[in-house]
């Protein structure tokens, strides 16, 4: 049985992908028979209760007080800390240098540190402010590294970049992001919805997550496309913000208006059975698909075929395993191409989401998570 503190910069009711996923990991080691703590920022509204998680609320966000607070709790009571890491979780506008002083203060005790994210970008096209950020949380990230017995990745692709900024030659493991919607196993509930919200007679593709300005760019390009290719098919639009996105993309293309239904944030169980009403997954991302995007994840746990992007986080894997169907960011021709294809052709749809299911299984899955956490 190991003892935990999990610090993190947001935890349920608190909205956020790292809310969700710290959730998810703290309930799952609590399952194998672990202690977990939570430290989490201030939050209005009750927090979830789970056997055997306690949640804190720590004054503020990770001010001095805060972390005050954290060390006087911890000196008390050591044991695993895990740090869910992403610089501008922790408050001062992303460059909050006490709280990773604090860490490397600590760094005798039994450290790791889960980087959702490394640091914000330098590039000579930015204005001066963003490129003083970007410096900023790599001087940040490169502390962290200091104060972490081990380090864990969300992907393989920030590696290169934790090794560069901190010339560490610790080891450094890639924790794939496992899905954080449990499925729901409703052949009935997926068929009425598919009765209920589209009149069409055809192929749903769908599309899960929070609808940011580069994804929604990413969909403006792609999906309309598919729609007019493929007049037979509709589509889904699931998650918080959907109803939003679907005004703005109907507003565009009014004459696709009947053909596209939105639901707006949903309970677990309902998010599950929409998502399994669709034929087929369209998850573009402006960086490439990679093992940090929930979303992805959540389509195939579901084994919904998954149309995606490359892009430089993309790892090797993504083509290797055959699992989705790829096409390069920025071709949304070829994007949609793909899709279109993908609709037409039920056979290679469905030995896309087994593949997909199984990819999931192997290697994503919470399971996997927990023994590399607990591992020595």
């Amino acid at each position: 049985m190991h003892h935990w503190h999990i610090i993190t910069g947001g935890y349920p009711p608190q909205p956020g992908g790292v809310s969700d996923y710290t959730r998810l990991v703290a309930v799952e080691l609590a399952r194998a028979g672990d202690v977990v703590n939570i430290w989490a920022p201030a939050c209005a509204f009750a927090d979830p209760i789970d056997a055997g998680v306690a949640v804190h609320r720590l004054p503020g966000h990770f001010g001095p007080r805060a972390i005050a607070q954290l060390d006087r709790q911890l000196s008390k009571n050591p044991g695993r800390i895990l740090v869910q890491y992403v610089p501008h979780a922790f408050g001062f506008k992303a460059m909050n240098f006490a709280f990773v002083a604090w860490l490397y203060a600590r760094r005798r005790a039994n450290i790791s540190v889960m980087f959702h994210e490394v640091a914000y970008p330098v590039d000579a096209s930015q204005s001066l402010k963003h490129n003083l950020l970007g410096v900023a949380t790599q001087k940040m990230a490169a502390i962290v590294v200091r104060a972490a017995g081990r380090i864990f990745v969300s992907t393989s692709s920030w590696e290169p970049q934790l090794r560069a900024i901190s010339g560490t030659a610790k080891p450094i493991v890639s924790i794939p992001v496992p899905s954080n919607l449990p499925v729901v196993d409703d052949c009935l509930a997926a068929q009425a919805i598919r009765r209920r919200q589209l009149p069409v007679e055809g192929p749903i593709v769908g599309h899960f997550g929070t609808y940011g300005d580069s994804i929604a760019k990413l969909l403006d390009r792609i999906l309309p496309a598919i729609l007019v290719e493929v007049p037979h098919a509709s589509a889904f639009l699931i998650g918080r913000n959907s109803e939003v996105y679907r005004e703005r993309l109907i507003s565009r293309n009014p004459q696709l208006g009947g053909r596209i239904a939105a639901t707006g944030m949903l309970a677990d169980r309902d998010a599950s059975a929409h998502i399994s009403a669709c034929d087929l997954m369209l998850q573009p991302y402006p960086d490439g698909i990679s093992t940090r995007r929930t979303s992805a994840m959540v389509a195939l746990a579901h084994g919904r075929a998954v149309a995606t992007t490359s892009g430089h986080l993309t790892e090797p894997l993504w083509a290797e395993s055959g699992a989705v169907a790829i096409s390069p960011v920025n071709e949304p021709l070829e994007n949609a191409g793909l899709v279109s294809r993908l609709l037409l052709d039920g056979k290679h749809r469905k030995q896309l989401g087994a593949a997909g299911r199984a990819l999931y299984r192997s290697k994503f899955d919470i399971s996997h998570t927990v023994a590399a956490l607990r591992g020595a």
